[in-house]
């Protein structure tokens, strides 16, 4: 991503904002970047895979584990905080009581519940959670280079793409995670563009929601695309696809995968909610969350390899993500939890249904948890949770995993792991792992060194 592309954080780059920037990595400038990906080869395919889709749901700002699934209602009043647990249909298991809708399908989950590292600050532990690999320094000012390692569906998309040319292997919505710069992590890195994900920054929860680069002008059918001049007045209209631009006008291998895509009437319904019933719509919430969890479902159903759905752009804040470092009951309780309560299960409970569970891998996870002990300060005020990444709980649900089961452990007051401990980069090796990409696999960064995409163990003890 570019830093000289102001209005990103608005909504759409424009193409003159593009030029005027570059051609730096970007996340999400698509289908140039999707078509050359489907024709990658593939490699490091050697285990059986486990799941055949990826859906990371991905907390920006950090959970608290011990408000949410790792509760220790026997510790301390300042430590336990103000939420009771309930009851689940494991037994001896329990959760929130603000997380009453996730309390009947947590027995659907697989917990992790020693993940730690030692990155304190946003954007460092987010690049951590996106691309199982540490960065070089743990600072808020970490910036985005090509040196630093790719997202996760990048990797997949070099490795595993998906062979349908009209499907995008890695797709990513809603939002561009910045913490005074742009996170790290979002998009291909050194892989090359043609691994990006197809990012979308509009809202899925709006009326008028739709793909500009999916949609024709309404004096132009698709017959007219056979002329190249017709092509190139399409490309010219859609102002946000550069990169889809240079691949038109090269008319190379990739003009017949354009139309392809753009003549797929599985891709363009995989975006158009409009089909789905009001009553499912309304089951998801009509918030930015709920309806790109309602997306994610229906591109794993279209066939796409890795979704990522982003809760926010930012870290915290009245629309902002899991930040809470004062009032952390009150944001939990009123805005955050209801959200994810609502959005969450029925995701689970929507794949089941359709038969998509078991061949896709649902991760719930932030880049950390939150402190142990509740918080008083004068710069956020009472009732906070400080940044916590040595220990906190990432979920798993489908894709071959063991309904209700716990790896590890943390301690009496959840501030370490107490067995088993994991690590960011022992997650990142699962996710591959699942999908039949062996961890061990090497791909070469800018400089040509090969490098292994994971270097941690995957977890396999959650696995059937």
């Amino acid at each position: 991503m570019h830093r000289g592309c102001a209005d990103f954080q608005a909504g759409w780059c424009t193409r003159r904002a593009l030029l005027r920037a570059g051609t730096a990595g970007m996340a999400g400038l698509g289908l140039s970047s999707i078509l050359r990906a489907a024709a990658a080869p593939a490699g490091g395919n050697s285990l059986r895979p486990r799941a055949k889709h990826i859906i990371l749901l991905h907390q920006f700002g950090g959970p608290s584990h011990l408000d949410t699934f790792d509760m220790k209602p026997d510790a301390p009043s300042g430590i336990r905080g103000e939420f009771r647990p309930i009851a689940t249909p494991t037994p001896g298991m329990t959760i929130s009581e603000h997380l009453p809708r996730f309390a009947t399908v947590l027995d659907r989950f697989a917990q992790v519940r020693s993940v730690h590292h030692k990155m304190r600050n946003h954007n460092s532990a987010t690049y951590y959670s996106l691309t199982g690999h540490a960065p070089p320094i743990d600072d808020i000012r970490l910036r985005d280079t090509q040196e630093l390692y790719p997202a996760y569906g990048s990797t997949v998309a070099r490795f595993r793409p998906v062979e349908d040319p009209a499907v995008p292997s890695f797709v990513s919505f809603p939002h561009v995670l910045r913490d005074g710069s742009v996170t790290p992590g979002q998009h291909a890195s050194f892989l090359g563009k043609a691994f990006d994900p197809f990012f979308v920054s509009q809202d899925p929860s709006k009326a008028n929601f739709r793909l500009p680069e999916l949609t024709l002008p309404s004096d132009m059918g698709l017959g007219r695309l056979d002329d190249r001049r017709g092509l190139q007045k399409l490309i010219d209209a859609q102002t946000d696809l550069l990169e889809w631009s240079e691949a038109a006008q090269g008319v190379d291998a990739f003009y017949s995968r354009a139309l392809t895509m753009l003549a797929s009437p599985r891709v363009r319904q995989a975006f158009d909610l409009s089909l789905e019933p009001d009553r499912l719509r309304d089951d998801y919430g009509r918030t930015t969350y709920g309806q790109s969890c309602l997306l994610a479902r229906r591109l794993v159903e279209a066939g796409v390899r890795f979704v990522s759905v982003y809760y926010s752009a930012s870290i915290g804040g009245a629309r902002g993500g899991w930040d809470t470092h004062g009032d952390n009951f009150r944001q939990l309780k009123d805005r955050l939890l209801p959200i994810t309560d609502q959005a969450v299960p029925t995701l689970i409970l929507d794949l089941a249904a359709r038969g998509l569970l078991d061949e896709t891998l649902v991760v719930w996870m932030g880049e950390f948890g939150r402190s142990p002990r509740v918080m008083n300060t004068k710069q956020f005020g009472p009732d906070g949770r400080d940044h916590w990444p040595f220990c906190y709980t990432v979920l798993f649900a489908g894709g071959g995993t063991i309904p209700g089961a716990i790896h590890g452990s943390s301690d009496r007051i959840g501030a370490y792991p107490a067995s088993d401990p994991v690590t960011p980069d022992d997650i990142a090796a699962t996710l591959f792992w699942a999908l039949g990409i062996d961890p061990s696999t090497e791909f070469h960064d800018t400089l040509n060194r090969p490098l292994p995409i994971a270097a941690g163990d995957p977890v396999t003890r959650i696995f059937a």
